[in-house]
């Protein structure tokens, strides 16, 4: 995965009431470390950018949640913000997964492990008696 991948740059949308809260929770998220807030007050968001290996889109809003603020919860923004947390879990998990190697000679050890396998073609009957007239 690119370092570049890991470069997130998000909006936060915040309910029509209680007005205010853009600018507080500018003040809010900018406190945390390595993250950057540019407050959109005609839209009644805010534009957050952070690494992913620090700070997740699921892990600012539940801060802002846990602290009082009222997101938007039209069902545009709540299918948004399911498709960003499913899409920065998957890429978090796949940073901890094994790089996968498919080079020819490890394929040739798996076909020969699975010879060596008793599986559903193997017939424990003796040649002679299969061989039997």
């Amino acid at each position: 995965m690119n370092r570049a991948d890991l470069k997130k740059q998000r909006e936060i949308l915040f309910a029509k009431f209680p007005p205010g809260q853009v600018p507080e929770a500018a003040d809010d998220l900018s406190h945390l470390d390595e993250v950057a807030v540019e407050p959109c007050y005609e839209q009644r968001s805010l534009e957050v950018g952070y690494d992913l290996q620090q700070h997740t889109l699921r892990e600012l809003e539940d801060h802002l949640v846990d602290k009082g603020y009222h997101l938007d919860n039209t069902l545009m923004s709540k299918l948004t913000r399911a498709l960003i947390h499913y899409v920065e879990d998957t890429q978090l998990h796949n940073l901890d997964a094994p790089e996968t190697r498919l080079k020819r000679s490890s394929q040739h050890a798996y076909v020969k492990a699975w010879e060596h396998h008793p599986h559903g073609d193997h017939d424990d009957t003796p040649p002679e008696w299969r061989e039997y007239k």
